[in-house]
Formats: C-alpha cells, sequence, structure tokens
C-alpha cells in the first residue's frame, strides 16, 4: 500500500565494534517498535516481516514485559494505574491478593497464567469452602489485573474471559420490624441511643452517619444533608497517620437531602447540647473527637446489644438501612423517593427492598382478598 511503512533490518554496532541486525517494524497506530540482537540481517528482515504481519492481524505483545511474573506486574504495572481506587476499595483489592492471589500466582509469569489456571483457582476455593458470592468478587478483582494486563500489552487474551464461576443465589431479604427495633434499641447505651435513631430513620451508611457534623442538620426544616463520608483503611494502605480518613462526598458521588421528623431533631438538640457538640466538631465520635470505628462499635456495642434483646437472628448495622427502605415501601412511601434517601443510582436496588418485612406475604393475601370478595 502506497505510502505505508515497511517492516526493516535496522544496523546496530555494539560497544566492543561488532554488528547487530534489529527487526524493524510498524503497528497499525503508526509507532514503531525494534526486536532483536541478530547476526545475520536477512534473520532480521525476516523477523521484522514476521511480527509486522501479527500486529496487522491482532494484539501485540510486549515480549519484554510478558516475561514478567504476576507479582512484578501488580507492584510494578497495576497499582501505579489504580491510584484512582477508593482507599477502602484499593485494601479490600490488597488483601484479597495478599490471601488469594499472589501464594497462587506471584511467582508465575503472566503469559503462562492461562484460562485452565484461573479456572482451577476458581475449582479449588470453591471445594475449600470459600462461598459463591466470595469467589465471584475475589474473581473479579483478578479479572481487572488481566483486563489492565491486555492494555499494557503484557498478554494477548484475558484468561478471566470463559471462566466458569459457582452460581451465587441470593437469600430473599427479611428486614427487622418496627417491634423487633425497639426491643433491641433498648439495648443500646444511652450515650450511642441518639446515632442509631438516626441511622434507622435516615437510612445512612455507616460512613455519612458517622461523618455528620451539627452544621449538616437544618433543625429550622428537619433536613440532614449528607455531605461527607468517613472512609476506614489501614495506615499501610492510605500512608495517612490515621486509620481513617475524609472525602468531602457521599458513594453516589452527590450531595443528598433526607428529611427528618421533628422529635428525632428534638433528641440530636438534646445530644449535641449534652455532649458539647459544636458546629466543627462530628455529631457522633469517640471522646477524642476521633469517627467511631465501625469494628469497635460493631464488637462493644452492636453484637452485645443483639444478644441481649434476644431476636435470635443476626442483625447488621447496615440491615437498619434496608428497614429504612422497607418501612418506607410497607408504608406507601414513593419508590422514586425511597431511592433519592438512600442515594442509591437504580431504582432496581430500591426495588429489592420491596416485600421484605415479615409480613408481607399475610399482607399481600389480605390485600388480594379484600378485592376479591367486593
Amino acid at each position: 500500500m502506497e505510502g505505508r511503512a515497511v517492516a526493516y533490518a535496522q544496523k546496530r554496532v555494539t560497544t566492543a565494534g561488532s554488528v547487530r541486525w534489529y527487526a524493524s517494524y510498524f503497528l497499525p497506530d503508526g509507532s514503531q517498535r525494534a526486536q532483536g540482537g541478530f547476526t545475520a540481517k536477512r534473520d532480521a528482515e525476516r523477523e521484522a516481516h514476521r511480527l509486522e504481519n501479527e500486529a496487522a492481524r491482532g494484539p501485540v505483545v510486549d515480549r519484554r514485559r510478558s516475561k514478567v511474573t504476576f507479582r512484578e506486574y501488580v507492584e510494578r504495572y497495576y497499582w501505579p494505574a489504580a491510584q484512582h481506587l477508593e482507599p477502602t476499595t484499593r485494601a479490600a483489592y490488597q488483601s484479597n491478593l495478599d490471601r488469594h492471589f499472589l501464594p497462587r500466582f506471584g511467582r508465575m509469569k503472566m503469559s503462562v497464567i492461562v484460562a485452565s489456571e484461573v479456572q482451577a483457582w476458581v475449582n479449588d476455593a470453591a471445594a475449600s469452602g470459600l462461598s459463591a458470592r466470595s469467589v465471584v468478587k475475589y474473581h473479579a478483582v483478578l479479572h481487572a489485573i488481566f483486563e489492565r494486563a491486555l492494555v499494557d500489552q503484557v498478554i494477548v487474551v484475558n484468561p478471566c474471559h470463559h471462566t466458569v464461576l459457582p452460581k451465587v443465589v441470593k437469600a430473599p431479604k427479611i428486614a427487622i420490624t418496627p417491634k423487633q427495633f425497639k426491643t433491641l434499641l433498648a439495648k443500646i447505651p444511652d450515650h450511642h441511643r441518639v446515632m442509631v435513631l438516626v441511622a434507622i430513620e435516615t437510612g445512612l451508611r455507616w460512613g455519612e452517619l458517622v461523618a455528620l457534623r451539627p452544621d449538616d442538620i437544618d433543625f429550622g426544616s428537619n433536613v440532614v444533608t449528607v455531605r461527607r463520608v468517613v472512609l476506614e483503611v489501614s495506615k499501610k494502605i492510605s500512608g495517612a497517620q490515621t486509620g481513617y480518613t475524609f472525602r468531602d462526598y457521599p458513594k453516589d458521588n452527590e450531595h443528598r437531602e433526607v428529611a427528618i421528623g421533628g422529635e428525632l431533631s428534638r433528641a440530636i438538640k438534646t445530644h449535641m447540647l449534652k455532649n458539647g457538640r459544636r458546629e466543627g466538631d462530628l455529631l457522633f465520635s469517640t471522646e477524642a473527637g476521633t469517627p467511631i470505628s465501625r469494628n469497635t462499635f460493631r464488637s462493644r456495642v452492636w453484637l452485645p446489644a443483639v444478644d441481649q434483646s434476644g431476636l435470635h437472628r443476626h442483625v447488621r448495622f447496615h440491615d437498619l438501612r434496608g428497614a429504612h427502605a422497607s418501612w418506607l415501601l410497607a408504608g406507601g412511601a414513593d419508590l422514586k423517593v425511597v431511592m433519592d434517601r438512600l442515594g442509591h443510582r437504580q431504582i432496581t436496588t430500591t426495588q429489592q427492598y420491596l416485600g421484605s418485612l415479615p409480613d408481607a406475604g399475610e399482607r399481600a393475601l389480605k390485600a388480594f382478598e379484600a378485592v376479591r370478595s367486593r
């Protein structure tokens, strides 16, 4: 084709004075590459044409990078390209790598990790007792790493593309009832009770809840504005002096307003006066004024309260968010309004809370019979 660059043998003289020939070829985007160290010009020309034809047919592998091990690739190439990840996401990825992938693939060259190797890991992980949900989640991390390796021309095919993953069976969501919550709330220490009330009435995520400040609450209109979130991540991952950091926007990347009732608004005011909270302080904090640790609260406050309440079921603090949505929907609230309160990006995420109260089936039958008997 006219004007098209042609592969050729490039002559180079070493410091010792000997001649070496390099296969010089061009990629479809016009960039030039050279490989070799051939002693014969003819061999370099043959290799140059072969490489150029290979490049024209499809993806090209950088042969130097393809020789790196999985561990080397992650440390030298993947992490620098993943700096945009949230600190908590990065911490989770690092944990998954340390526990599951570096021991298995760390010393293997990227070029020899093929689909059967990944499938073998999936099969072994499932056989060892790892839940299907966890296997799928961890596989997504591995998939992302190899997808980046494609961009870096380390591999030609992502070995995770056709993995057969275990089926994840979703258990039905059963929200706690108002009566169960009242029983549970009675076992929460007074110091944390208002925080739990705010959680159930707003549906805020943990990081949003513990990041609240007094000036986030408009007591005139009884509206809470979600402006920031606390991220808990190890100092090793974040490089910070503390085990937490503030991010000036919530998970959905937008500030949002959540209306609360007058009774809760007054309870928050009382909490502020009792604990000397000012505008720049955290509304809920440790005695030192720092964010409350999720794990510390869970082990020292939440789990003991759940045990003492006699509910005889596993209840996470995060389940208050689901209960908030379920109560609203069961009470006839508009689905879009509930979606906005929770900060969901997709309405299908909110829909999962429809009919999640234990008596939802009974109420549905009563509605059916009411219409049937007209």
